[in-house]
């Protein structure tokens, strides 16, 4: 509990306190009988103001800044109202119970919060260079790329970058929700955010602090709440125009029903004044849209921050609102339904030594950070003269044209050799086949596999358990590895050997061909599936192993690249959507019920108060159940 709230609940317990010896001085006929009417007045007022002068600051400040109907402007005219008709202690005991319903929504909100406010402790503070022999510790954004850190055991990781001494082991739960740590050793990619284990590790940063990936993180969690769901746009505006209505339909009922009944001779115009004002500032009361208002955002924050606790990072409840309507989703193969790490199994040669076509290939790709061309290079195994090599030219979705000791050399897959005209030999292998022509002459082909992500198949069944009634692949690959992961992931749909424009072009079609109440969603993590997750009415990214390019364009982002807690955040969708449609159902129809109740005399100030505080509190504490989404 905040220093705020700590306060605000001494300020209810102490008017709490005064009220009751009020109302047992007022019921007992003490007060009446013993104390004027100024006195009682002022005395009533001590608690009121003590409870609620903030209240009716709030009130005054946004009517002098024109902003006149919100809850603050009918509490204070409900309970002005109240004093004015002589209910002096009905008055304190609504603003009083007003107080608590805001305490408590403080406090949930406060809980709410906390498991995505909880993102914000990764920011590490400082980060150890060393200088002249001794470690100095400096502000992370003053670490320029390709200084050397080092992380002491227990300490927050500030920046990216590769391990280059020291082994280790590092827990990535804060980023991904992921219990068991990770081993890091020279050579790995470590990120900022995680907490280093028992070893000592020394680490060449590759980003600086603005770039890395707790600022990513920071960034998006601070964002979050400002896309709304249409739902919570819906609430906005009907919270707009509801208001001024009721505050106009209070002071109808507070004037033409004692006229018109005085005129037909039903009573005294000043009695009956008395009795429908207190009527009217009942019906304000009970008017109120609290209970609307804090419950609806409440109900996506607690998703987006139960999403957040599995390592799942969506940047507005707008999205968490779509994924409940989502029945097709898209997938990227590589790197994404397959582990991207690829490797070379087998060299098919023609009048040439596997070895000579190895190193041709090596050399063309000898630039390329490609995880095939990548491949290919540690397959060589040797250090690349590079000075060999001039004139290179990448040709998009084919391949590679480069000169090698002044030879014309073409590396890439069969649409490069095609489009050459160069008569070649098809392999038919499941995978990755880059195709080798020296001098426009066809001299053998590399095979290079990936293997299918654990937990890919099972994401995909899962998907299918939640309601998503297509999946599809889509993959610059060749049809028949597409074919064969397709087949052991039981993928609906597959589309092969696509360039990146031609990705956005099915998702387009797929687009195109569904219903205007169901979404489509992109699962992607290279810098090429940008544009398809800019376009899809949801993107997915990888936040471990994905692009910069790929992260930023995404509406969610998978911390762990497990692909498997897709399936998650549908269920935390389609439970966050119930609970809120649940809060709307029931508030408006007891609002709705206790305001008719109110304007026919039936009900009262307490009735009031359980209408607008009651409701609020009971439909917070429903949002707060999706914080326990599983």
């Amino acid at each position: 509990m905040s220093k705020k709230q700590k306060q605000m609940l001494v300020r209810i317990i102490v008017s709490f306190c005064m009220l009751v010896v009020i109302l047992v001085t007022e019921h007992s006929g003490i007060m009446e009988k013993h104390l004027p009417t100024l006195l009682q007045i002022v005395l009533c007022l001590i608690p009121y103001l003590l409870i609620g002068y903030d209240i009716v600051y709030k009130a005054a400040r946004n009517i002098r800044n024109g902003q006149i109907f919100d809850e603050n402007f009918l509490m204070m005219l409900a309970t002005f109202g109240a004093f004015g008709v002589g209910e002096y202690s009905e008055a304190v005991a609504v603003m009083l119970f007003y107080q608590v319903g805001e305490l408590f929504q403080g406090y949930a909100v406060g809980k709410s919060r906390q498991s995505i406010t909880a993102m914000m402790d990764i920011c590490p503070e400082y980060a150890n260079i060393e200088i002249e022999g001794t470690l100095t510790q400096v502000d992370p954004d003053d670490v320029e790329v390709g200084s050397v850190i080092v992380i002491k055991p227990g300490e927050r990781v500030p920046l990216d970058g590769v391990v280059i001494e020291g082994t280790s082991m590092i827990d990535t739960a804060a980023l991904t929700g992921e219990s068991v740590p990770r081993s890091a050793k020279p050579g790995d990619t470590i990120i900022s955010g995680c907490v280093n284990g028992s070893g000592t590790l020394k680490v060449r940063t590759t980003k600086e602090f603005d770039d890395s990936t707790v600022a990513r993180i920071l960034e998006l969690v601070e964002n979050a709440s400002s896309k709304k769901a249409h739902v919570e746009n819906f609430i906005t505006r009907f919270a707009k125009y509801y208001t001024p209505i009721v505050t106009i339909g209070a002071v109808i009922l507070a004037i033409v029903p004692p006229v018109c009944l005085s005129l037909f001779g039903q009573g005294e115009l000043g009695v009956l004044f008395g009795t429908w004002i207190y009527r009217a500032c009942t019906f304000l009361v009970i008017s109120c849209p609290c209970a609307l208002v804090i419950s609806v955002p409440m109900g996506f924050f607690g998703g987006i921050g139960a999403a957040s606790k599995i390592g799942v990072l969506i940047k507005g409840s707008n999205y968490l609102e779509a994924v409940a309507q989502m029945d097709t989703i898209v997938f990227d193969k590589t790197g994404t339904l397959t582990k991207g790490d690829f490797c070379v199994s087998q060299i098919l040669t023609e009048d040439m030594p596997e070895n000579e076509v190895l190193e041709l290939a090596a050399l063309a790709e000898g630039y390329s950070n490609h995880p095939i061309a990548e491949s290919i290079r540690t397959a060589y195994g040797s250090p690349l003269a590079l000075e060999r090599v001039s004139d290179t030219e990448e040709i998009p979705g084919c391949g590679i044209q480069t000169c090698i000791d002044g030879k014309e050399v073409h590396v890439g897959n069969a649409k490069l050799m095609k489009s050459l005209q160069i008569p070649f030999t098809k392999s038919q292998s499941a995978g990755t086949v880059v195709y080798v022509a020296l001098q426009r002459v066809f001299v053998g082909s590399i095979l290079i596999t990936d293997t299918i992500k654990d937990g890919a198949k099972e994401a995909l069944a899962d998907m299918k358990q939640v309601g998503v009634k297509k999946t599809v692949m889509l993959t610059g690959d060749r049809q028949e590895t597409a074919k064969e992961v397709a087949k052991n992931l039981m993928i609906d749909e597959v589309y092969a050997e696509l360039l990146p424009a031609d990705k956005v072009e099915k998702v387009e079609k797929l687009l195109s061909s569904k219903s205007e109440k169901t979404h489509l969603a992109f699962v992607g993590d290279g810098i090429n599936d940008a544009p398809v997750l800019t376009r899809a009415d949801i993107g997915i990214a990888m936040g471990s192993m994905g692009s910069d390019a790929a992260i930023e364009a995404a509406d969610i982002v998978l911390m762990d690249d497990d692909v498997r807690k897709i399936a998650s955040v549908v269920r935390i969708s389609r439970k966050t959507l119930a609970i809120v449609k649940q809060n709307i159902v029931f508030a408006l129809v007891v609002k709705v019920l206790v305001l008719l109740l109110g304007a026919t005399g039936y009900a009262n100030m307490w009735a009031a108060v359980f209408a607008d505080v009651g409701v609020s509190v009971l439909a917070i504490m429903n949002s707060m159940r999706t914080l326990r989404a599983k």
